[in-house]
């Protein structure tokens, strides 16, 4: 026997906004949007370090020459190899042009391929999947507070306040090694993604980054997120993707097989 399954396709519409926040005075992160490929990307310059904002765009840079494949693997595996790249770039840079000072830049990076989608990163830049009124983290922080909660240290709530909050493990560009980590998902109709940098979800507590989501136009919400951010005197830059799924009125529905 077998049934016919009509599947819906989804058009991901996308927003971002980018601020430097209330205190710096240099913008450091930079963002990447590819829609028509299914690719976004959030890169947030190591804050202190020198030339922040010359790494992150670095990444993204890079990442514009990713070509669209029929295969999600074949995207998923050019984006890393992207990130690896950018990372002995950044490196060859601060030796050559820095006088071997540290720079480097964390990154978030969200490819959907149909009902698939592929979380990749490395630093403390975050993904969330706002879906059924529920906000969920997809992505996971390389810091040492992070560390800490998973060793059963501190709490979740103690890590806001800890002194090496703001500490990350891992980055682009921070040592001659970058390990890369993923995550696989599913994708639906009204599912709403979150890339952001740390000025953000800092600034701006996750039911208030929740309620923001919830709202039907994103060009609201990611308005209000930075209003919020803002009027929270953000002591970071501010950085973020909006990313929605809706049924794409245009594209034919395909029919799924399954026996």
């Amino acid at each position: 026997m077998t049934d016919i399954t009509m599947r819906r396709a989804i058009k991901w519409s996308s927003v971002a906004e980018t601020n430097s926040g209330c205190v710096r005075e240099i913008n450091e992160d930079a963002l990447f949007l590819k829609p028509e490929i299914g690719l976004w990307a959030v890169a947030d310059g190591m804050g202190g370090y020198e030339a922040g904002d010359i790494a992150s765009n670095m990444i993204v840079a890079l990442l514009d020459d990713v070509k669209d494949s029929p295969s999600l693997s074949e995207i998923v595996d050019d984006v890393e190899d992207k990130f690896i790249e950018a990372n002995a770039n950044i490196l060859e840079y601060a030796d050559v042009m820095r006088d071997k000072q540290m720079m480097g830049s964390t990154v978030v990076g969200l490819i959907i391929k149909g009902r698939v989608g592929v979380c990749l990163w490395a630093g403390d830049s975050r993904l969330y999947r706002y879906r059924n009124g529920e906000l969920q983290q997809l992505s996971q922080d390389h810091s040492q507070v992070q560390e800490l909660i998973q060793q059963g240290f501190i709490t979740e709530e103690e890590a806001a306040s800890h002194p090496d909050a703001n500490v990350i493990t891992r980055a682009v560009g921070a040592c001659d090694d970058i390990y890369i980590d993923a995550n696989v998902f599913s994708t639906q109709i009204g599912d709403t993604f979150l890339l952001c940098s740390d000025g953000l979800y800092n600034s701006v507590t996750l039911p208030e980054i929740a309620e923001c989501l919830n709202v039907v136009d994103i060009e609201k919400s990611i308005k209000r997120l930075l209003e919020i951010a803002l009027e929270n005197k953000a002591a970071d830059n501010v950085s973020m993707i909006i990313a929605r799924g809706e049924v794409d009125k245009i594209t034919n529905d395909t029919l799924v097989l399954t026996q």
